[in-house]
């Protein structure tokens, strides 16, 4: 990782990263426990480790990086991807969305408040993305 992206993953965590980590954390255990949720809690909690530490990273979608459709990438990926919707996403999109409103609001918290605002897009739909190096 670039010394630039450890520092900006350092202060990510002081101003707000590390409250949205843990809330994608209590959503994957929470999909773990339900056992019903197994998928989305993977799903989740690798989102949770992005949530904790975003920059040098980006998420795309697997078929993008596999070039070949899977579950999460096909017609099953978009149900899952509603029913998480339901669920998780929306709160989760909320919590990003109001913390990049809060950060916005200085000129050194722009840089937080957009990676918040693609957080919270990964938030509303999460199956069939893989987190790369970026």
């Amino acid at each position: 990782m670039a010394p630039v992206s450890i520092l900006l993953n350092l202060l990510w965590i002081l101003i707000g990263g590390a409250w949205m980590a843990l809330g994608w954390l209590v959503a994957a255990i929470i999909m773990a426990i339900t056992i019903i949720g197994l998928p989305w809690a993977r799903a989740a909690f690798n989102i949770a480790v992005y949530t904790l530490l975003p920059f040098g990273s980006k998420a795309v979608s697997r078929y993008e990086v596999t070039g070949m459709s899977d579950i999460g990438t096909g017609p099953l990926g978009v149900i899952g991807n509603v029913i998480w919707f339901l669920l998780a996403g929306w709160w989760l999109a909320l919590g990003h969305l109001l913390t990049a409103l809060a950060l916005a609001i200085t000129i050194i918290g722009i840089p937080f408040a957009w990676a918040h605002l693609k957080l919270a897009g990964i938030a509303l739909w999460p199956i069939g993305k893989v987190i790369v190096p970026a």
